[in-house]
């Protein structure tokens, strides 16, 4: 969770901007097999994509999509995070708390400035939802 492809999805941020905003009073519907998922430029395994909000200006949703593998190495964001399983095995680490596996429907929440790390272990690929109740940034280490 993560600069999990800021320079791709600011740009798609500030070109879907006023849809998003549309989209949000609308309402949005996005089949998983039609999520434009995108490469993390710092932790290769991982791909993400926006699915509501504002990263760069305030809240958003997002989808990660990493395989068995695959480790996304501690950091920290200056906004709240929740994350949510939807498939596979994560193994979600947190500055106090002891490393916690969870399946389909597991839920995990760093507080802001909380150094967390996630690990997709298992055989099969994880899907998650992250969500920031503030502008995204990261700082990578604990």
């Amino acid at each position: 969770m993560m600069k999990v492809v800021v320079p791709a999805i600011a740009l798609l941020g500030l070109a879907c901007g006023d849809a998003l905003a549309q989209g949000a009073s609308h309402g949005t519907m996005m089949p998983l097999a039609a999520v434009p998922f995108a490469p993390d430029p710092d932790v290769p395994c991982l791909a993400s994509a926006i699915e509501s909000g504002d990263a760069i200006r305030g809240p958003s949703t997002w989808i990660l999509r990493a395989p068995a593998g695959c480790v996304v190495p501690w950091h920290s964001h200056t906004a709240q995070e929740q994350l949510f399983v939807v498939s596979g095995d994560v193994k979600a680490e947190m500055s106090g708390h002891p490393p916690t596996r969870f399946g389909p429907g597991g839920f995990a929440m760093m507080g802001g400035r909380m150094a967390h790390q996630f690990t997709c272990q298992g055989t099969e690929a994880c899907v998650m939802f992250i969500a920031f109740d503030g502008p995204y940034d990261i700082k990578w280490g604990k």
